[in-house]
């Protein structure tokens, strides 16, 4: 294997393909260069956001590292996301044991959706030891605006890698970097077609269903997800829980028939799965806030 394109890259794994571990080997293979890998974190994640982290021990992260400088003896590391001190600390040894020729930083601090991915304290080790050890920290604002899209960050890094580990300067890695990702395929965007259709699936299921179903798991399992993934569809469309838009429902429907006809409450209670007329009316109340004997009792008068 040749050393000199041969590329390390220090950060988290998502399962999307979108960003990470997956999305830098992609680049750097497709570039011509050989892709060598320590993961960092594990992500639970889709294309709606990440739903759990697993960060590894740092004496796991150290031996990844270590196999393959000892190895390979990449002259290139691109590093992105670190969650842990003490995985700090040992790539910072291990940065000063080795010393290659060129170490990237492509900070990720927060997903795409805003949401807070390193602590301040981590990232104060991070600006404290590593950076000073860096040949160049990348910033947004080293991307051009027009290309400024979940995970082009980490394409721009790994292909200013590649471009670094062929022996170009600094900033000629960095204008062939740009044009790389001017000219690159766009990958999947981050407004999912597929949510939005589910979401709508959703509302119709609850139409077809809701005077007999009132949770979740059914709905989920009418429309072949997860619980789970049917709350991140919901709270990514819609900014509610799946629970609250089907209550919301079922109470629009109850208001219905107690507004607009004489069945008895015990009728109402049946016809919507209710097992009495005392969870339906506890039920309402906390809904609404009312009685479902008050609202009739208005109706009348």
């Amino acid at each position: 294997m040749n050393n000199r394109l041969t590329i390390l890259t220090i950060t988290g794994s998502d399962g999307t393909g979108g960003s990470g571990v997956q999305a830098d080997i992609r680049c750097i293979n497709e570039l011509g260069g050989q892709a060598t890998s320590a993961i960092t974190s594990i992500t639970v994640q889709n294309t709606l956001g990440i739903q759990e982290f697993y960060d590894l021990p740092a004496a796991t992260v150290r031996e990844q590292i270590e196999a393959i400088l000892n190895d390979l003896q990449p002259q290139v590391v691109k590093i992105g996301l670190l969650r842990r001190i003490d995985v700090v600390e040992v790539i910072v040894e291990l940065v000063r044991k080795y010393r290659p020729r060129h170490v990237i930083y492509a900070p990720v601090l927060h997903s795409t959706r805003g949401e807070l991915l390193v602590e301040p304290q981590v990232y104060h080790a991070i600006e404290q030891m590593l950076i000073p050890l860096c040949t160049i920290v990348l910033e947004p604002s080293d991307l051009p605006v027009s290309i400024r899209k979940h995970g082009h960050a980490n394409q721009f890094s790994a292909a200013l890698a590649f471009y670094l580990s062929g022996g170009e300067s600094l900033n000629e890695a960095m204008l062939h970097a740009r044009h790389y990702l001017s000219q690159a395929p766009k990958g999947y965007t981050e407004d999912s077609s597929r949510a939005g259709e589910l979401y709508n699936l959703f509302l119709g299921a609850i139409d077809r269903f809701c005077h007999r179903y009132g949770d979740v798991a059914f709905y989920a399992e009418q429309l072949g997800v997860s619980p789970r993934y049917l709350g991140q569809v919901t709270r990514s469309i819609a900014n509610r829980s799946p629970k609250a838009i089907i209550d919301e429902r079922i109470t629009e429907e109850i208001t219905s028939l107690l507004t607009t006809g004489s069945k008895p409450l015990k009728e109402i209670a049946l016809a919507l799965g209710f097992s009495s007329q005392a969870h339906l009316s506890r039920y309402y109340k906390k809904q609404k806030g009312i009685a479902p004997s008050e609202i009739r009792k208005g109706v009348k008068t």
